[in-house]
């Protein structure tokens, strides 16, 4: 699908595709030609033309999200490209914004927005080499450091201290990039880049390290917070976050896993998880909540009742929740808000289908993403599954892999699915039926291969041709074996791989030395 370009963006293409002339020539072009001139680049990765655009910027605000979004003049959206060499041309730009003392135009940029940028797992740049978060994290925490050197030096012009920018971005911060980023934030004040932290990810981090940094970032700006993988948080541990620091704007919180385990729960335990409670309750602004691999099992109720604003986003997969977990969530203020739920890991079937019904029938309207993998979803539920989903018409996704359903139910599934006019992704499962007969489910991940690959070919062929034939290409059906694409995961995966082969050698060591004394 071609986009159509409106006469002034074709000439900007032409403007700017010669990197040589169109540099030379900035100095003559109107200032409100910046953004349109801007986004022409960044279509050609016309990495100089970008910098040098961003060096003499000569408006009060550079939005990244908007500058890269659909325009009249261009409608496709470039948010999702993160392109390497536009984006590292953009940053470096903005260090030179600084340093340059004799650009013509008067410094009047005051914030610059670096948060509306996409991580996908297509990029459709001809470089094709990305920027992730945690790259533009590192790589801003760099400039700031570089700026600062500068700042001492006797050539510096005492117009530069006269600069200070807010720069809006969400950090992604692990052990590799940890000391660079600390650096930026405890001299943020010195720096006339300000780095403005509206969202936090954290991985790979010591608790001590996350506490401080976590203090560093100016928590009341914070609008997301991300504690992810291997980051040992536990009850006592988020009791003490939450006590000693303020959120008043934070609207979406992502906890690790086994953050909470009621099977060990004493009396000072439940008082804690009142405590935790309350304090989300506090956070006026939180819509979203994550909480997977926790097990929570019948303190769903008092974790959530303290809550005053109604849930968009819930993650509760595989926290063990039992009859009256569902209950409460089913008869909730939340329930009719709901736009993405996580139920995984439970099975529904078995346990509450009439309640998780009622749940469903609740957030029908609004709800745009529903996750239900490995819930023991059989052939036997599908009609009752159709049933659940048919008032579901704004759902976007629909992912329910790990689930032994055949092919034939996912065929009777899949002819229903093109009715629902807002569906754009769907995750099924390898029907059960290209399996060993002798394989359980929930498939151990040694096993999560052992199918027949041709057989499956054949049904996901036939699978996309229902979609076809009911004119729903836009439609995209997948069988992710271990999971979505997540883009922060992809981006570390070499560090956090290291991690975990250093933590499984050191339980070995220790396991070694115990064994030795044993004997």
């Amino acid at each position: 699908r071609t986009t159509m370009k409106s006469l002034r963006f074709i000439s900007a293409e032409a403007f700017v595709s010669n990197a040589e002339f169109a540099r030379k020539s900035l100095s003559a072009v109107a200032h409100d030609l910046f953004p349109l001139l801007f986004k022409a680049s960044y279509l050609l990765e016309q990495g100089e033309v970008i910098h040098d655009l961003v060096e003499n910027w000569p408006l009060f605000d550079f939005n990244l999200g908007k500058l890269l979004g659909a325009t009249l003049d261009y409608q496709e959206d470039l948010s999702h490209r993160t392109c390497s060499v536009c984006l590292e041309s953009c940053l470096t730009g903005l260090r030179d914004y600084v340093l340059n003392q004799s650009s013509p135009y008067m410094k009047k940029l005051k914030v610059v927005d670096l948060t509306g940028i996409k991580d996908v797992e297509v990029q459709f740049c001809k470089c094709k080499k990305t920027m992730g978060r945690w790259a533009r994290t590192q790589l801003l925490s760099k400039l700031c450091s570089e700026l600062l050197v500068y700042l001492q030096q006797p050539q510096c012009s005492p117009g530069t201290f006269e600069i200070s920018i807010n720069v809006l971005i969400d950090l992604f911060v692990t052990e590799q990039n940890y000391e660079l980023v600390v650096q930026a934030l405890l001299k943020k004040c010195s720096c006339p880049l300000k780095i403005c932290c509206v969202a936090f990810r954290s991985d790979n981090l010591t608790l001590q390290k996350f506490f401080y940094i976590i203090k560093l970032t100016d928590p009341s700006l914070l609008r997301k917070l991300e504690i992810v993988h291997n980051v040992r948080l536990e009850m006592e541990h988020l009791e003490m976050l939450f006590n000693s620091i303020h959120f008043p704007q934070l609207m979406s919180l992502t906890l690790p896993a086994r953050t909470f385990n009621v099977q060990r729960f004493t009396a000072t335990d439940e008082q804690m998880l009142t405590n935790i409670g309350e304090k989300m309750g506090e956070m006026t602004q939180l819509t979203e909540l994550s909480m997977s691999f926790s097990i929570l099992t019948g303190r769903i109720q008092k974790l959530f009742s303290p809550l005053k604003t109604p849930l968009k986003m819930l993650d509760v997969s595989n926290c063990s929740l039992n009859h009256a977990d569902m209950t409460f969530l089913a008869n909730s203020f939340h329930a009719n808000h709901l736009e993405a739920l996580d139920l995984s890991g439970h099975n529904i079937p078995e346990l509450y289908p009439s309640t998780f019904f009622k749940l469903l029938r609740h957030c029908s309207s609004v709800l745009r993403s529903l996750t239900l993998e490995d819930c023991n979803i059989q052939d036997t539920h599908v009609n009752m599954l159709i049933l659940g989903l048919s008032p579901c018409q704004k759902l976007w996704e629909f992912k329910f892999i790990g689930n032994p359903l055949s092919s034939q139910a996912l065929k009777r599934l899949f002819t229903f699915l093109c009715e629902l006019p807002m569906l754009k992704n769907v995750e099924f499962p390898v029907p059960s039926d290209c399996y060993p007969v002798d394989i359980t489910y929930p498939i151990d991940d040694v096993s999560l291969c052992r199918f027949d690959h041709q057989k499956y070919e054949r049904v996901a062929e036939e699978l996309n041709l229902i979609l076809l034939q009911a004119n729903r290409e836009d439609v995209k059906a997948s069988t992710p074996l271990f999971g979505s694409y997540d883009a922060a995961v992809q981006e570390t995966s070499s560090e956090l791989g290291a991690y975990l082969i250093k933590s499984f050698k050191e339980t070995l060591e220790k396991f070694t030395t115990s064994f030795s004394k044993m004997s």
